[in-house]
């Protein structure tokens, strides 16, 4: 949740090599035979390694119950809109791993570190197509997402459509998200309805648009062999996602969490945080997010920890 103004290989082909053999033929007296194939053109090639199938960060194909993560959250050179637009690509990258590197006293399983960049932004104006969300290109991302690559951090592209729906806008940033370490978050906060502008009503989805994203995901993942995918489903009020009991976490290729964001005082939060697991689908973990400017205070790691359930996934803004 923003409270800020306003303003995303080729399987190598195996060519077998045509082995020649030369034919001795005898041409009548006197006439030489053929020499005999060279004996290293005879041998028979090697039979190509099937290459090894992509992996999350830290190993394997499942994001839980086997790591958790920490991920710094906002949009790259808005330093208004969270904590990752204060400084570049690698600067962000090694801080989320300062990030992450402060819950590993806590966890039973390795802490990854993450990057929450908001792809599409709520905005005031509608915009040239008129669906007030400002979206970047995927090569406006590339830097962020190439950076984390590099350093182990992984990625989830969060969603604020406005009066687009959230399918649609994923679809542009497929390139992106056939990357192995490559999530997806939606925010219903910034969903509008057709006559809808921000600021003026908390937006809101409901499970049928939720499912339609997830299961184009799901797709997506499973064609292109890729490890299970993240999807953050962002929430503060029960009515930012309408018949959420309905939506669907049953998908293998996918570990949904439901993302706590409201900010404010720790009795809020927990209150948010207690209200929010009330009838949660099963499938679907928790997720918390802490703010460095607007909660009152920030929780430390060690109290972020200790929150029941533990988070599988805490973003910082």
């Amino acid at each position: 949740m923003t409270r800020s103004p306003l303003p995303r290989p080729l399987v190598p082909v195996l060519c077998a090599a045509l082995l020649l053999t030369g034919c001795a033929q005898s041409a009548g007296p006197g006439s030489a035979a053929t020499p005999a194939a060279d004996a290293s053109s005879s041998a028979p090639s090697p039979t190509p390694t099937p290459e090894e199938p992509a992996e999350l960060i830290g190993g394997g194909t499942e994001v839980f119950p086997d790591r958790r993560m920490v991920a710094l959250y906002g949009r790259p050179g808005t330093p208004a809109l969270g904590a990752l637009g204060e400084q570049g690509p690698e600067e962000s990258a090694a801080r989320a791993k300062e990030l992450a590197a402060q819950y590993e006293p806590y966890s039973e399983v390795p802490v990854v570190p993450a990057f929450e960049i908001i792809a599409t932004t709520a905005s005031a104006g509608p915009g040239e197509d008129g669906d007030y969300s400002e979206e970047l290109s995927v090569e406006e991302l590339r830097p962020y997402v190439e950076a984390a690559a590099e350093q182990d951090v992984y990625v989830v592209l969060d969603l604020q459509p406005g009066r687009q729906d959230f399918l649609s806008q994923a679809q542009q940033y497929q390139e992106l998200l056939e990357l192995p370490n490559v999530g997806l978050a939606l925010d219903p906060e910034w969903r509008l309805g057709p006559d809808q502008v921000h600021m003026v009503q908390i937006g809101s989805v409901d499970a049928a648009e939720i499912n339609a994203t997830t299961a184009w995901l799901a797709e997506l993942t499973r064609e292109n062999d890729l490890p299970q995918k993240v999807v953050v489903l962002h929430q503060f009020a029960e009515s930012m996602i309408t018949d959420r009991h309905l939506v669907d976490a049953s998908r293998p290729e996918l570990a949904l969490v439901l993302h706590a964001d409201g900010h404010g005082t720790p009795e809020l939060k927990m209150g948010t945080w207690e209200r929010l697991q009330q009838g949660l689908p099963e499938g679907i973990r928790m997720a918390w997010k802490n703010f460095y400017d607007e909660d009152t205070p920030t929780f430390t790691p060690q109290e972020t920890s200790a929150i029941e359930p533990q988070p599988w996934f805490v973003s910082y803004q």
